[in-house]
Formats: structure tokens, C-alpha cells, sequence
């Protein structure tokens, strides 16, 4: 799914709109605008507003008609090791491989084939983990529907290839929820794909803090960051390959935030239809 579906939890869960836009194209969406043509001479300029909103219901429809599984390199420098993700229809295999810069040893790499071969069995894992995709899906698409609202659009860029959209938080907007406060709280960049309305990239910045129970409960700090990548892996299949947020703060009264992310994926290979678990823990290993 797209959004860049990410939670972090600092005690309670906000979902970071970053973080999971995730795959196809084949958009039958019989709306086309001029803006998302290289634009000519005479020709009007970018509707960066109906612009977004296109890119929008192109996410949505990937979102709903997408169903490749790949196999991926899993980075995160910020904790200094390496996985091999695999994804199922029954959910994903992740398999550490190096810790460190340093291969995992013989009996680290058994104790690992243990683990996998334990959460794979264990039917209340595998619950949990698809009740938390499915949650994560849904803050996602929620997200993501509430971007034309939740902002003023104007155009920074652009070339033939893409629109670079500028965004400010809309003094009117009324967040309904948690993560969308953290929403209304940012200003970024969004930059689209013209040919197919898919939305390449999206960064942002805190522009002042946000609390929960007064500052009680929590509180993310201005000047926090996040920036998300995403590149076509096949003809209109597109996967999150950069992930990096720098965020600050408190949680639970005296508990200090540190989220500080940054992951590549890279090596992406596509899963055939109707993999196991235990098919994906043997194609996990390096």
C-alpha cells in the first residue's frame, strides 16, 4: 500500500504519513490533465491542487489492484543491520543476515533459521502481524485521502518527467485524529510522476511541536524530519526503496524520543503468486 505506511511508536501509536505506497499501475482513470503534460507555449499552467488529487486516486487504485510480492535487501543503517525481507499473501518473512558490517556466524545464522521456523508456526504471531498491516493500511489510505484537504498546493518545479509540489498546513484544517494532527503539522515536498500520476517522492518538516495530553503524553519537536523514496520496479509497480526520519521528543511523561530512521532497500525480486511461509523462509536465506 502506498502512503508510506510507517508507525512509530512513542507510547502511543502515530503513524508518520510517510510511511507505504507500494505498487501497480494501469490506471483506467479517464481524467487527464494538460498539467501533466510537458506544458507548451499558450498552453495554462499546473493545477498543483488537481494535480495532487489525481495522484491521489492513482495511489488508491494501486492500493486496491496491486497484489505483487517481492523479495528485497533490507538496510537499516540506523541500527546497523541487514535483512532479507520476503512477502507473502500470508504476511513477510524478514531474515537478519549481518549485524554490524559482520555476517552472522554459524550458530547466529541457526538461532535465526529457529526463529523464523517458530513465528512462521505460531498462528497468533501471524495474526498480529496481519491485524497490524491491516491497521496500517487503513491510516495509510486515511492519510493519504486527507493530503488534498489538509494543505495548500503550489508548484515549486517541474520538467518532463515530473511535478515537484510544494505544501503548507491549511490554517482551517481540523484534524479528526492523532496521526493526522502530526499531518496538519508539516510542510514538504511531493513530487509526481507525470506519465503515470505516482507519487515519486514526499518529505516534510515538523513546523512546531506537536503534544498529546497537553505535552503530558507526548510531544514530537519542531524541525523533525522525514523523507521517503520510491522507484517503478517493473512497468507500473513501484516499491518504497529510501526510508529516513530524524524525529525528537518525549512520551509517557519523562521518556525521551529518538526516531532516528534510515533504511534502503535494494535487490527486489518479484515473489510468484501462491508462496508459503515456508517457501519464503527458504528463499530468505542469502
Amino acid at each position: 500500500m502506498f502512503f508510506f505506511r510507517r508507525n512509530f511508536s512513542f507510547g502511543i501509536k502515530v503513524a508518520i504519513p510517510a510511511a507505504a505506497l507500494c505498487a501497480a499501475l494501469a490506471i483506467a482513470l479517464p481524467l487527464r490533465l494538460s498539467a501533466a503534460q510537458p506544458a507548451a507555449a499558450g498552453q495554462p499552467p499546473v493545477d498543483a491542487l488537481a494535480l495532487l488529487k489525481l495522484a491521489v486516486k492513482a495511489e488508491l487504485y494501486a492500493d486496491d489492484t496491486d497484489h505483487s510480492r517481492w523479495r528485497y535487501r533490507d538496510d537499516e543503517q540506523d541500527v546497523g543491520t541487514v535483512s532479507i525481507v520476503v512477502q507473502t499473501d500470508h504476511g513477510s518473512v524478514k531474515r537478519l543476515i549481518s549485524r554490524d558490517g559482520r555476517p552472522l556466524s554459524p550458530a547466529e545464522a541457526a538461532d535465526e533459521d529457529a526463529r523464523i521456523n517458530r513465528v512462521i508456526h505460531d498462528p497468533s504471531h501471524l495474526a498480529r502481524q496481519r491485524k497490524d498491516s491491516e491497521q496500517d493500511d487503513r491510516n495509510a489510505r486515511e492519510l493519504l485521502s486527507m493530503l488534498p484537504e489538509a494543505f495548500t498546493w503550489t508548484v515549486e518545479s517541474e520538467n518532463p518527467a515530473a511535478v515537484k509540489l510544494h505544501f503548507e498546513p491549511r490554517p482551517d484544517f481540523r484534524p479528526p485524529d492523532l496521526q493526522s494532527r502530526v499531518l496538519a503539522a508539516m510542510n514538504g515536498v511531493v513530487v509526481i510522476d507525470r506519465a503515470q500520476h505516482r507519487i515519486e517522492t514526499i518529505s516534510g518538516r515538523l513546523t512546531e511541536d506537536v503534544t498529546f495530553g497537553f505535552g503530558l503524553f507526548g510531544r514530537l519537536r519542531a524541525g523533525g524530519t522525514f523523507r521517503v523514496e520510491r522507484r517503478e520496479l517493473a512497468p507500473g509497480l513501484w516499491q518504497i526503496v529510501e526510508t529516513h526520519v530524524h524525529i525528537q521528543g518525549k512520551a509517557l511523561l519523562f521518556k525521551s524520543i529518538g526516531q532516528q530512521q534510515d533504511e534502503l532497500q535494494t535487490d527486489f525480486t518479484p515473489v510468484p503468486p501462491g508462496t508459503t511461509l515456508e517457501q519464503a523462509a527458504a528463499m530468505s536465506r542469502p
